[in-house]
């Protein structure tokens, strides 16, 4: 790849990054409209038809494995529930605290989760990065504050619960390593509102009427832009950049969602936010520079 195709990626990253963290004031914005199980139906239904023509541009192959089939199927359930404790917590807390809480969050768990499993050993500096996450997360929910009522929200159990689930997800998604990843995902977002139509959704009481411009806009940014766009660039990314240099790019998300429920919600943000936020991404590049040890010497590979 060229100096200048590579500028140009980063600058379609960073668009990608930015879009994913106007995600929460969409879903912010949404939550006025309709519940957590038709905003997730609404959003992957209309991102998996507009992902067929993408993945035959790219000439990925459609055929899925059994073993992936039912890791869609598992995945697709851990999926429902990050998404329903991702909208709840929007909806009752804020934009700003949701997308900096849990994007910065998500790396430490995984991280935590895989420890627990004997995937990876912690070291002497991922217990230093670990303590300097806690401190950050504890900052975001304000605990310095010593104010019960402004600390035990329910709507920060709702983050909490988002920021384990993902990892579960993403974990869940990388034993699939037979089809490609934008493939996976397709299918995780077939699965997801067939599921919710099943369950969750009775597309015929849908509150049609109340749609407006507004509903149509958000909607259009959280599923074409946000999903669509986003995630293709981010895929793409990983084969041509590298799983490592793209993952740079995440820490874009939290202050993107910071800066736009600012100026869109008028969510007002608090220094415990801005602090917390950088103490948390400060150790999660501390997390991703150590080389981790693992109990079997297994090859590394982005």
């Amino acid at each position: 790849m060229t100096e200048s195709n590579k500028n140009i990626f980063y600058f379609l990253l960073f668009l990608a990054m930015l879009s994913w963290g106007a995600s929460w004031v969409n879903v912010k914005v949404l939550s006025s409209y309709i519940n957590e199980f038709e905003t997730m139906f609404l959003r992957f239904f209309i991102t998996a038809i507009t992902m067929i023509p993408i993945i035959l541009v790219l000439k990925k192959s459609f055929k899925i494995d059994l073993k992936s089939l039912g890791l869609v199927i598992i995945t697709s359930i851990v999926f429902i529930c990050y998404m329903k404790y991702f909208f709840l917590g929007t909806k009752y807390g804020t934009a700003s605290l949701g997308g900096a809480f849990v994007t910065t969050l998500i790396p430490i768990n995984t991280f935590l989760i895989l420890a627990l499993f004997g995937e990876k050993k912690i070291t002497k500096k991922d217990a230093f990065a670990l303590f300097i996450g806690a401190i950050g997360v504890l900052t975001m929910l304000n605990i310095w504050s010593f104010k019960t009522d402004e600390i035990f929200l329910i709507q920060n159990l709702y983050f909490i619960l988002a920021s384990i689930f993902w990892p579960i997800i993403t974990i869940l998604s990388s034993k699939s390593t037979k089809i490609s990843p934008i493939v996976f995902t397709f299918y995780l977002y077939i699965a997801t509102s067939i599921l919710n139509i099943i369950f969750f959704v009775d597309i015929s009481k849908i509150n049609y009427q109340s749609f407006d411009e507004i509903f149509y806009i958000n909607l259009f940014v959280l599923t074409i832009i946000a999903s669509t766009f986003a995630n293709t660039i981010y895929f793409l990314g990983i084969e041509k950049l590298g799983a490592r240099e793209v993952s740079s790019f995440i820490f874009f998300v939290p202050f993107a969602a910071i800066i736009l429920s600012a100026f869109f919600l008028k969510e007002k943000i608090t220094p415990s936010i801005i602090i917390g936020t950088i103490l948390t991404i400060i150790a999660v590049q501390i997390l991703n520079n150590i080389k981790i040890r693992r109990k079997k010497k297994i090859e590394q590979r982005d």
